[in-house]
């Protein structure tokens, strides 16, 4: 009788556990998303206030704006979904390597192998996608419950 009551509570102390657990893990999930949303928001905006500063924007300006853009995309869909979209990191990778090398292209006079480096590195970026995005066409993850189990 005994080891029954003390098993009962051992699985209410369990379950009431795992109720305080998750919404804690949640609670602190939604602070997060919101804090980097709003931190991209507010370095877009500063970004864009200095490109009118200055009169004008350069083409790395406008990557520097998709790179905000593609990480807002990025936080939307992780909050919306709780799954970490990996195809949106290429992205950034890819647009991040994009203003590397107009900048080199840009300022050096003459080819240099950083030139070669970071083409080779964009390839592999968009070979990545391509894999991506066929193992996800091919492969698709189950379906998962609410509470992303």
């Amino acid at each position: 009788m005994q080891n029954n009551a003390a098993e009962r509570l051992r699985r209410n102390i369990n379950s009431f556990s795992n109720v305080i657990g998750n919404l804690l893990v949640d609670t602190f999930h939604k602070i997060a998303l919101f804090s980097i949303g709003g931190a991209i928001v507010w370095s877009a905006i500063v970004a864009f206030l200095g490109m009118a500063e200055n009169g004008h924007a350069t083409v790395d300006d406008i990557l520097l704006l998709f790179i905000y853009l593609e990480f807002g995309a990025m936080v939307g869909i992780y909050f919306k979904t709780n799954h970490m979209p990996v195809r949106f990191l290429t992205y950034v990778a890819m647009t991040a390597l994009t203003r590397v090398l107009i900048t080199d292209v840009k300022t050096h006079e003459r080819p240099e192998i950083s030139i070669v480096m970071v083409s080779a590195a964009l390839l592999l970026l968009a070979l990545a996608t391509l894999v991506i995005r066929y193992g996800s066409a091919k492969y698709p993850s189950p379906p998962t419950d609410e509470s992303g189990t």
